[in-house]
């Protein structure tokens, strides 16, 4: 299980600090069937920030996301793995930090696969990516690259009681 090895109270209102628990049993819960909108931030090769749009889901404690290999968000990857990933979750907005790096292990593809198809829709492995009659249009085309996020730092502020605002380190930052 992924677990901080720090955690720091950013409230400054007098909330207690927020357990990881709370964001990450939310993921496990809502992902893929809520409708969520995940959003990814990379660094494009001038150091400009790219954002997107993204189909991503929680499984296993670890955070998955899809890009078409022509897409803007798969060329920065390639050329650096650095990127954020935020959300609106229930009761608690999140920001994900860390390194994303393509998944072509088959075991792996085919298990995110069936947690994709067990929220309506419906991947399936070609190769060393996935496929599907539709996907959104900032994915790009098919196939698509399965990335997986090394967490590193995540933030979560809460919407919702009890309310409060905590970062987690869960590996040092490089940066």
């Amino acid at each position: 299980m992924t677990k901080p090895h720090a955690t720091k109270n950013l409230d400054r209102y007098g909330c207690a600090e927020l357990p990881w628990s709370r964001a990450r049993d939310v993921l496990a819960e809502d992902t893929p069937t809520a409708d969520l909108t995940f959003f990814v931030t990379t660094v494009r090769p001038d150091g400009r920030p790219h954002s997107a749009g993204v189909g991503a889901v929680w499984v296993d404690d670890v955070l998955y996301f899809k890009g078409g290999p022509g897409t803007r968000r798969s060329r920065n990857l390639a050329a650096n793995p650095a990127c954020a990933v935020s959300v609106r979750l229930r009761g608690i907005d999140l920001t994900l930090e860390g390194e994303a790096h393509r998944v072509t292990d088959p075991a792996t593809l085919e298990r995110v696969a069936a947690v994709y198809r067990s929220g309506g829709w419906p991947a399936t492995v070609e190769g060393d990516a996935l496929t599907a009659p539709f996907s959104a249009p900032s994915a790009g085309a098919p196939p698509w690259y399965l990335y997986r996020l090394t967490l590193r730092r995540a933030i979560g502020v809460a919407g919702a009681e009890p309310h409060g605002a905590t970062r987690w380190d869960f590996a040092p930052l490089t940066s």
